[in-house]
């Protein structure tokens, strides 16, 4: 259950995303940019829409993943990802998870970015990211499962 339950959001927007990529870019190297603003403006529209996403946990993933997976910036969209999903969960009174979000999401941004980390196992790890002390074992497995059957290239789930 999401504690924002009946309340309202807070968002940003392009020019925000925007200045965060440029930040990422200067601190840890890129090159700086936006490829398609198309893509950025539809992802920031569409995490607006509580009828498809309507608790934080949905938000957040397809925040994240849209910015990991649909490369709106030249350079640095995991990155950028990670850092957008840091500012909109601190936006959002999530302080408390920010810094351990930020940890986790190091490794598992590159898995969803080579296709190893699905959306829904991604929200998955987000809903315990924010709802829980530690990933329960049936998500510990689910990665691992993930992660060994990209590395020996099977598809089991």
């Amino acid at each position: 259950m999401d504690e924002h339950e009946g309340l309202r959001y807070l968002y940003f927007d392009v020019a925000h995303a925007l200045q965060t990529q440029r930040w990422v870019i200067d601190h840890s190297g890129g090159l700086p940019g936006v490829k398609n603003v198309e893509h950025l403006e539809s992802v920031l529209g569409h995490i607006r829409n509580g009828a498809y996403y309507p608790e934080m946990t949905d938000k957040l993933c397809h925040l994240v993943f849209s910015i990991n997976k649909n490369h709106s910036f030249n350079d640095g969209n995991k990155r950028s990802s990670i850092a957008l999903g840091a500012y909109f969960l601190e936006l959002n009174g999530y302080d408390y998870v920010v810094a351990r979000f930020v940890h986790e999401m190091e490794n598992i941004a590159v898995y969803v970015a080579d296709n190893v980390v699905s959306k829904e196992l991604l929200r998955d790890v987000i809903a315990s990211l924010l709802y829980e002390d530690d990933f329960s074992e049936s998500l510990k497995l689910a990665l691992i499962t993930a992660i060994s059957n990209a590395q020996t290239g099977t598809d089991f789930e």
